[in-house]
């Protein structure tokens, strides 16, 4: 399963400016907003949850939440997905992975599920 999004930075910029903790945290955990430095990281959280949500098939909303989608970072400094428990037994998820790059303005996206196999 896969799923892509794009999201503008000046988005993340005027509600970091608007709603410096508040805003951050309707989509983010404190985990999460702990490693937001600057608006490009915070457009590219939100670009993986939302591109996560779509690798479902769900979206954000009944199914899934911004909650169920968690974002870390690896040793390198380099992007990792995980799943609540509920999200990976119900859509049967065994390995996750995730690319975000910035570029003019945007933060994009990328998340790849690989699913278990049906028995």
């Amino acid at each position: 399963m896969l799923g892509i999004d794009i999201v503008n930075i000046s988005r993340m910029q005027r509600l970091m400016q608007r709603f410096p903790q508040k805003g951050l945290a309707k989509f983010l955990n404190q985990d999460e907003i702990c490693l937001i430095k600057n608006p490009q990281n915070a457009a590219g959280f939100f670009a993986a949850k939302e591109a996560a949500s779509k690798a479902l098939g769900t979206g954000i909303g009944k199914h899934c939440s911004f909650s169920d989608i968690i974002i870390s970072k690896n040793k390198l400094n380099a992007p990792k997905i995980k799943f609540s428990k509920k999200i990976k037994k119900e859509f049967k998820i065994k390995k996750a992975y995730l690319s975000i790059t910035h570029d003019k303005g945007l933060a994009i996206a990328v998340v790849f599920l690989k699913r278990c196999k049906k028995s």
